[in-house]
């Protein structure tokens, strides 16, 4: 998505672009592919935004896409503890201010407007302490709102997941008010709604769309002064020569990055995340999203004719066998949106070990500038210093970054 948002951009504003793509299918992980076993298109992976995402909105708008994307005209956000069975809507205020606190039934059930106040050093945290370290008190509010939604949103566990990181998310989104917190989901695919229209008005605008064309290395000259890259190797092909007005975005997964820029930092932990897939029809009044606490699962995606589950930092589930994984969660689910918990309809896992990088504070120190020691090649990916966790909205946002240092050299480092 940052490469594909780079070049985008790069295009939007008169340049000619090459977009080389390692893969046979671009987008990255927010992909759809058609799966034989439910004989349905699968994305990989539930992604969620918010519609408080500025950059991954303007993406959309300028591809055309603007209204593939689906959500609640409210910021409303069900819940289902799977412990008690009691559900409850977090309904936020459309305004910055939280009068939504003020509301028994706008609120988690059982709580004061007081219970929230611990929260706010939540928003002012700094670099270098984890979520838990930053939060006053952990009561009810922390059970079965805060800790849940940070941890599907960081995919990392808040004992040790980035403070800072929280910020970064708490601010452009919660503190926006209720109108930047919408949920929003893809309606008819990953692919559909962020890779196919940016193919086709790159392909519309003049751009060569190279698939299955990986980089294999960097080719510089010059003086130290003023080194630049000048030729790009791709495996098994001829090296693409560079003309001195040509500049470069790499986006590419950091180990790959390591090993095309010398002394590069970029995160070397990863996190999991695990979606289990069920071909049943969901019932008429569930919404398009749930939120699931006190259990495995931490949410539930409604789409037609399938119910997705998701797993967030689901190191700890990998090894287990799928089939098991698969009935497990389908208690839960089950559970949850008052199905039959036998038979277990037809199902499928999609596991993604190196999902994220772990959003912990030693990671985020590791993640890499845009800019790079030459002035024709920039960065972009997720991993890359967003301020955000690990998001479609982050990755967007570094293309879009990477992209405009190149067209603008006298930005400011």
């Amino acid at each position: 998505m940052a490469g594909l948002a780079a070049a985008v951009e790069a295009q939007r504003r008169g340049a000619r672009v090459v977009l080389h793509e390692a893969a046979p299918h671009a987008g990255g992980r927010c992909r759809a592919y058609f799966d034989a076993r439910l004989g349905a298109t699968l994305d990989n992976g539930n992604h969620l935004l918010l519609s408080g995402n500025q950059s991954a909105t303007a993406y959309l708008r300028t591809i055309g896409a603007a209204g593939t994307l689906i959500g609640p005209t409210l910021p409303e956000y069900p819940f289902f503890d799977l412990a008690t069975a009691d559900t409850w809507t977090i309904r936020m205020s459309s305004g910055r201010l939280p009068r939504w606190i003020f509301d028994a039934a706008a609120r988690v059930p059982g709580t004061q407007p007081a219970d929230y106040l611990p929260f706010l050093p939540l928003f002012f945290a700094k670099p270098g302490r984890t979520v838990e370290e930053s939060v006053q008190r952990k009561d009810r509010v922390w059970n079965v709102l805060v800790r849940p939604l940070l941890r599907a949103m960081l995919n990392a566990d808040p004992a040790e997941a980035s403070a800072a990181l929280a910020a970064g998310l708490l601010r452009e989104t919660v503190a926006q008010g209720g109108q930047a917190c919408r949920p929003l989901v893809a309606k008819s695919g990953l692919s559909h709604a962020f890779v196919e229209p940016a193919l086709r008005l790159l392909q519309y605008g003049g751009a060569e769309i190279r698939l299955g064309s990986r980089v294999a290395g960097i080719g510089v000259s010059g003086t130290d002064s003023n080194e630049r890259v000048s030729s790009l190797a791709f495996e098994g092909a001829e090296p693409v020569a560079l003309a001195p007005g040509d500049g470069v975005v790499l986006a590419v997964p950091p180990d790959a990055a390591r090993g095309l820029v010398p002394d590069l930092s970029a995160p070397e932990e990863w996190r999991a995340i695990m979606t289990v897939h069920f071909a049943v029809d969901a019932p008429g009044a569930l919404a398009p999203l749930t939120w699931l606490v006190n259990g495995m699962s931490d949410r539930i995606f409604a789409v037609d004719g399938r119910l997705s589950v998701t797993l967030a930092n689901a190191g700890a589930w990998l090894a287990t066998p799928h089939e098991e994984l698969a009935a497990l969660v389908w208690q839960e689910a089950a559970k949850a949106v008052r199905l039959p918990a036998m038979p277990m309809p037809p199902w499928q896992v999609v596991a993604e070990p190196r999902a994220t990088f772990a959003a912990v504070p030693a990671q985020e120190g590791l993640r890499a500038a845009t800019r790079t020691r030459w002035h024709n090649l920039t960065l972009a990916g997720d991993w890359t210093a967003t301020g955000l966790p690990a998001t479609i909205e982050g990755a967007i946002r570094s293309g879009h970054k990477a992209a405009d240092v190149l067209l603008n050299p006298s930005m400011e480092r």
